[in-house]
């Protein structure tokens, strides 16, 4: 986990060596005056006021003065240089964390998970981020004070500095032993942290399942349960934490006894000052202080170091969908989709999904796709924008494998209404002009009123700019749906791709809203899959799926009159009066 720490830190800290440089410089200045001042107080006691020299007293006092205005002004440079490195390095981080979520196809956002990713790109970075801060603003400050103060009380009295080294080989274990015990635990509250944010959004985005199915004391249950776990791993680690401190404090307050103690009897017998065994007191507490800081850091790289590991994880993913090395160009027409020969199946599951599935998308045509839940008609979908790569045979769009296609260029092509559509926060409009950012308010009303959407856009305060929640939540299924169509819309790509994006539309807005798209979409090839027969029975071809493989194509009569399965989805809708 150290070295992954040690990786990630490297890698996005390079950037701002001339502030940490600044650091190191300020640092540097503000040790050496704070390790001189002891002795400049040291030469007041035991030469001015011993002696009774005011002149003394005030000369040393200003160059005392001087030294703690210059450090004070070094360790304020020291800690804003060392704070914007740390802040520029934790947005730099999220960005990349965030980038390389955007590449990942969707077996690797389902591997992770949309909680998980979260708290790495929030309290994961913000982990490693203050241990980046702790480190600049200590890291110079701490083994300076801890070599120059042995070597200045050295020069005060050597004859005690067993006292020093007992007191840090006592610190020294007691923080071993700490760190041991916080490490496992560290990488227990990252994932409890992920376990709540998962709970958390579950329970936020199923509200309405929650309520329907009276489940609202269940769910709190299952929260407190998992929000339990968290404070008891927390609590553990905050036991040890509130140990380190009182533990600190004493052996600070027993190394001072003991100094004042063996240090009178050795002013009684002349070996030393006053002056001298103040100075030796205050580099005693300057090098514990050190100690601590230097402790602190320590306990903080266990917790930074899992984060670390849990960052890279996500950076060390390459997705599945790799852009190409030489990306092609496709054809100038659009609209052309060949499944040529296509299989696919996830990792580690025994069967493929799909199974030599061939047909071709051509401008002009509308093609549907029918079958059973689980006949592989959504992960066909999901085969053309690339969110999954073929396991077998290929995708080709325009002419050009979809795998030596350049991203942009396929995605420019395709207008997809998912099956379960997705609406930011924001306004109509902006939403809208997702796929094309420059559209004009006359593009987004033409789209609505195909969309079956203007009416009700009308009756809402603001029209185009009302507010839409995240995810579309206030707004109705079927008004979602129609948003996400006109957005698809708005666009104009070559091929449609609609994934059952009319279920939640009662029969007569679905058959407006098909003739008025039917015009809209006569130069591009549109791919319709649906449950509902009324939906597809003017396709110029339907496929017919079950168990990953298309068991029938043809039209809606030909079909009736000659494919089983086919028939038995019509049976099961329609009536005998609705089928011929």
């Amino acid at each position: 986990m150290l070295t992954r720490l040690a990786r990630l830190i490297n890698r996005y800290i390079r950037p701002y060596w001339g502030l940490l440089t600044i650091v190191i410089v300020l640092q540097t200045i503000a040790t050496i005056m704070s390790l001189y001042l002891p002795t400049l107080n040291a030469r007041i006691i035991d030469e001015g006021v011993v002696k009774g020299d005011p002149g003394y007293i005030w000369s040393t006092g200003g160059v005392m003065l001087l030294l703690s205005a210059v450090q004070g002004a070094a360790q304020i440079g020291a800690v804003w240089a060392g704070a914007n490195a740390a802040m520029q390095f934790g947005r730099d981080v999220r960005t990349a964390i965030f980038n390389r979520a955007l590449s990942f196809s969707t077996q690797e956002l389902n591997k992770f998970g949309a909680p998980s990713l979260i708290t790495r790109n929030t309290n994961d970075v913000q982990q490693v981020q203050m241990l980046v801060l702790m480190t600049a603003v200590m890291l110079v400050s701490a083994p300076i004070t801890m070599v120059g103060g042995v070597f200045m009380a050295l020069r005060e009295d050597a004859g005690l500095s067993w006292i020093i080294l007992a007191a840090v080989v006592i610190l020294g274990i007691g923080i071993v032993v700490l760190i041991v015990n916080m490490g496992p635990l560290f990488e227990k509250m990252q994932k409890r942290i992920d376990a709540l944010n998962r709970v958390l959004r579950e329970q936020i985005t199923g509200i309405r399942v929650v309520r329907a199915f009276v489940r609202e004391p269940h769910e709190a249950v299952r929260f407190e349960k998992t929000n339990a776990e968290l404070v008891d791993v927390t609590t553990k680690v905050g036991r040890l934490m509130a140990f380190l401190f009182p533990f600190v404090g004493f052996i600070m307050n027993i190394s001072t006894v003991g100094v004042m103690w063996f240090g009178a009897h050795r002013i009684a017998s002349g070996d030393i000052q006053i002056g001298q065994l103040t100075a030796f007191i205050a580099y005693l507490m300057q090098i514990l202080i050190s100690v601590m800081m230097t402790t602190m850091l320590l306990v903080m790289a266990p917790r930074a170091a899992v984060s670390a590991d849990r960052i890279m994880e996500v950076l060390d993913t390459e997705s599945s969908v790799a852009p190409p090395a030489q990306p092609k160009q496709a054809n100038q027409a659009r609209g052309t989709v060949v499944f040529d020969g296509v299989s696919f199946a996830y990792p580690g599951a025994e069967a493929p999904v799909l199974k030599d599935v061939s047909f071709t998308l051509t401008p002009g045509k509308t093609t549907a796709i029918i079958g059973s839940t689980g006949a592989g008609k959504s992960t066909l979908i999901n085969l053309i924008p690339r969110l999954f790569d073929v396991t077998g045979g290929r995708v080709l769009v325009d002419g050009v494998d979809v795998r030596e296609l350049d991203p942009d260029d396929l995605w420019s092509r395709i207008g997809l209404v998912p099956q379960k559509p997705y609406l930011f926060t924001g306004t109509v409009a902006s939403n809208l002009r997702y796929g094309k950012p420059d559209a004009t308010d006359g593009e987004l009303w033409e789209a609505l009123t195909v969309a079956q959407a203007a009416d009700f856009v009308r009756e809402r305060d603001g029209e185009l700019e009302s507010d839409i929640a995240q995810g579309g939540t206030n707004v109705s299924g079927g008004q979602r749906q129609r948003l996400a169509i006109a957005r698809a819309l708005v666009k104009k790509p070559g091929v449609y791709v609609f994934d059952d994006s009319f279920s939640a539309l009662d029969v007569a807005t679905d058959a407006r809203l098909r003739a008025a798209l039917a015009p809209v979409t006569r130069d591009a090839s549109v791919l319709v899959v649906a449950q509902r027969i009324s939906t597809i029975t003017s396709a110029d071809e339907i496929l017919v799926m079950d168990d990953g493989q298309i068991v029938g194509r043809g039209t809606h009569e030909q079909l009736l009159a000659s494919n089983p399965t086919y028939q038995e989805i019509v049976e099961s809708q329609l009536s005998a009066e609705e089928a011929a």
